[in-house]
């Protein structure tokens, strides 16, 4: 993890958010995850993650227009976009791009890294793990007390996939490359689709 002159842990920061989502996803693996309780600070590393871009995006929840559940998406960059998915699990997503375009990046795995005892090899085990729900829908991270975005780094190589669970995205959504996760990483979630290493 990079610190400052210091000696202190960096947050990102708007800036960091507001550029083209395919990039800040590359660059969020091996990002700290940090989520500050009552109980103590759950910190991990950012594994795995999918890229959800604008309206014509058939797998991003924008394609219905600027909803009340999705309007979250169209920024501030920066904010966390949080829903409940089968009814019974939650889904952490950072807002990217400028303000006004919709698309955020999905937590999908995290290798935890103190704080953290259950699995977070998948969206739904992630939020459980740290304690995220829907009361964190629309918290600033660039300034929140109780969630948001370390800077850290990793070694391993980047592979890509086509995202997960979007078939009903249409053929040509459903199949861009737009997971990407860390090749070898132990935490990584178990999704099916052919890799490309990036």
């Amino acid at each position: 993890m990079r610190r400052n002159g210091r000696g202190r842990r960096t947050r990102l920061l708007a800036p960091f958010f507001e550029r083209d989502a395919l990039v800040v996803a590359r660059e969020m693996l091996g990002k700290r995850l940090v989520r500050r309780t009552g109980d103590g600070e759950r910190t991990g590393r950012i594994v795995e993650v999918e890229a959800y871009v604008g309206e014509d995006d058939g797998a991003c929840h924008a394609r219905w227009g600027r909803t009340p559940r999705g309007s979250i998406l169209f920024g501030p960059p920066g904010r966390a976009y949080v829903f409940l998915i089968y009814g019974m699990y939650h889904c952490l997503n950072f807002v990217v791009e400028r303000e006004g375009f919709p698309a955020a990046i999905l937590v999908r795995a995290v290798e935890p890294l103190s704080g953290i005892e259950a699995p977070t090899n998948g969206p739904g085990k992630v939020c459980l793990a740290f304690a995220i729900d829907r009361s964190l829908n629309g918290e600033d991270t660039t300034r929140s007390k109780t969630l948001w975005l370390e800077e850290g780094e990793h070694e391993e190589k980047i592979a890509t996939s086509p995202r997960v669970g979007v078939a009903y995205a249409g053929r040509v959504w459903a199949a861009k490359p737009w997971r990407f996760f860390l090749a070898g990483n132990a935490f990584v979630s178990k999704a099916r689709g052919v890799t490309r290493g990036t």
